[in-house]
């Protein structure tokens, strides 16, 4: 009969789901809403990094512009805090947000930030891990060796661990951006709690992926569960 077997597991997925779509909503519409919002000292987000890496003694740093609408990100391998379209040249209080949270990973780096160092450390042997994990996994519940897959469901696991750390990272990112956005006065004090509803809405998509990852580690468990109670039966 068709259509009468129903994977009960995918309702572990719905509110992370809905989470991770919230998050990304909230992200771009509230990037948007104050990219909108001009800086009363009319800085650009390039300018703002410079002048927040050369306070940290980070002369070395570069900046460079890339393409893409919140594609910034900081390089610790050839020390490169890139900006994207929408931060690098405007001079909205979104913008000079988002650069001196980058800068915020850049003096992290430098200045021997604990979570930042697991994490790189992380970062060579998580994509292979969760790979290697998934194809025990999946070997593990085509034989109907639950050892085998909960062995695979450890590894995938690395990716949850990953994103946990990265949490802190994050957290601790905005916090020193914030920081240096009022005590430099890059922002007026009316001004960071703008720049705060940014950064808070983009820590929120970090909290999404966590949650999604723990949520289909729980279904994936689930699984394996079943299957081995299937075959006592």
């Amino acid at each position: 009969m068709p259509y009468s077997y129903f994977d009960y597991t995918y309702i572990v997925l719905i509110p992370a789901l809905i989470l991770a779509f919230y998050a990304q909503f909230k992200v771009n519409s509230t990037f948007k809403k104050y990219s909108k919002v001009r800086s009363s000292r009319g800085i650009t987000g390039a300018q703002v990094a410079r002048r927040i890496l050369d306070a940290n003694g980070l002369f070395d740093v570069k900046i460079a512009h890339i393409a893409g609408n919140l594609t910034d990100n900081y390089n610790p391998q050839n020390k490169t805090l890139s900006l994207s379209d929408s931060t690098y040249d405007s001079d909205s209080v979104a913008a000079l947000g988002v650069a001196a949270h980058e800068c915020g990973h850049a003096v992290q780096h430098a200045v021997g930030y604990m979570p930042i160092k697991i994490r790189m450390s992380l970062v060579a042997i998580t994509p292979i891990g969760t790979k290697a994990g998934f194809i025990l996994l999946m070997i593990g519940l085509i034989f109907a060796n639950q050892m085998l897959a909960l062995i695979g469901l450890a590894l995938y696991s690395l990716i949850a661990l990953f994103q946990l750390v990265t949490l802190p990272v994050e957290f601790n990112a905005s916090s020193r951006a914030l920081r240096t956005l009022e005590e430099d006065f890059i922002l007026e004090s009316d001004e960071v709690p703008y720049a705060r509803k940014v950064l808070s809405a983009a820590a929120l998509t970090y909290v999404a992926a966590l949650v999604s990852s723990i949520a289909q580690i729980f279904r994936l468990f689930l699984i394996i569960s079943s299957s081995n109670g299937r075959r006592r039966r």
